[in-house]
């Protein structure tokens, strides 16, 4: 396989939910993501991370290690890692394991996200955790101290590492990230000196605000000297701007679902201009960005800019397989091109989508 250039400007990264479509079974979905992460890797994307969700119709998605372990070993150079692991729903040791044996088998490829949420309802959660209430989620930052400690980053004389150890030993360690939608993660990602991965995809706002947290309560660790931020996005890239906003419905209905508990495998394109719910989708305020290659890598620069990122994390949220690799392909070609017209793009209007 041939491979392009590493990407020589701010890195770029995919994450992905191994989506699932009226068209798609379970395991052509995770069929799917194995073919965006193989595109990813031959394109030069620095990473390519797949979340924890269950009990829903449209991820299919649901333990982060084994999907890293099928794809790690159908791509050559590509970090891999999850975006995220949630967590409260796991003991820290067993999560500890997992990634020492990912790290153990890959070296050097793989990263741990740790996430606060649930990934799923709360019924479901209590089921995963065996238990009632909200003692996981308060008992977060020591538990992800232990699971820190375990892989070799200890902060304290005394923990659970003394007595216990993640098998096979290491001879090195996953990268450990805070992920969040929060002012909460954000700041426990700077006390401990993690680095830190916005949600900004989620469409939930208090991007700015969560990145400037971040930096100010940040303190240098033993695997951080400098703040380190990723900042996802929602990006769908196409020919022209018409057949972008053609290829968005499907996620916008999605994401409209979501948020009116209609969740639901993704529809066509065609499903989606039909659909009912269409017009409140389009309605609904939304920081994806949407366009042709050159308008998309311009409000990435704008994105990247405005939120002093380090690194972006793209997720692509179309009907098909072929959009996804598409997307990836048109924004590869353009992001190293300093040739290509940058867009006229109001930066204050960027920012306003992000507080």
């Amino acid at each position: 396989m041939v491979y392009f250039s590493y990407m020589s400007r701010l890195p770029l990264s995919v994450l992905d939910l191994a989506m699932t479509t009226t068209a798609d079974s379970t395991s052509s979905a995770l069929d799917n993501a194995l073919k965006l992460a193989i595109h990813a890797d031959a394109l030069g994307f620095k990473r390519f991370w797949v979340a924890e969700h269950h009990n829903m119709k449209t991820v299919a998605s649901t333990n982060p290690a084994v999907l890293i372990a099928h794809i790690a070993t159908n791509t050559n150079r590509i970090r891999l890692g999850s975006g995220g692991v949630m967590l409260p729903n796991h003991a820290p040791l067993v999560i500890a394991e997992q990634f020492a044996l990912l790290e153990a088998l890959h070296p050097n490829r793989i990263d741990l996200g740790i996430g606060r949420a649930p990934g799923t309802d709360q019924y479901t959660a209590t089921a995963l955790r065996r238990t009632t209430g909200n003692r996981d989620v308060q008992d977060f930052p020591n538990n992800l101290i232990d699971l820190m400690g375990f892989l070799g980053d200890i902060r304290t004389e005394k923990g659970t590492w003394n007595y216990l150890s993640a098998t096979p030993v290491a001879t090195s360690y996953p990268d450990i990230y805070l992920l969040g939608s929060s002012n909460f993660s954000a700041e426990l990602a700077g006390m401990l000196g993690l680095p830190f991965v916005f949600a900004n995809h989620f469409d939930t706002g208090g991007t700015l605000q969560a990145v400037e947290i971040y930096r100010s309560h940040f303190k240098p660790s033993i695997m951080l000297e400098e703040p380190f931020t990723i900042v996802t996005a929602s990006v769908i890239v196409s020919e022209t701007r018409d057949q972008a906003e053609w290829e968005s419905g499907p996620g916008r209905i999605r994401k409209y679902g979501m948020r009116t508990g209609k969740r639901a495998p993704l529809i066509s394109p065609a499903e989606a201009a039909d659909h009912p719910d269409l017009p409140a989708a389009k309605a609904m305020s939304t920081n994806a960005i949407i366009g042709t290659p050159v308008e998309v890598k311009g409000a990435l620069e704008a994105l990247a800019e405005a939120t002093c990122a380090s690194e972006l994390m793209i997720s692509t949220s179309t009907f098909n397989v072929e959009t996804r690799l598409k997307t990836l392909d048109l924004l590869s070609e353009v992001w190293n091109d300093d040739s290509t017209d940058k867009k006229d793009l109001n930066t204050r209007s960027i920012q306003e989508t992000l507080i």
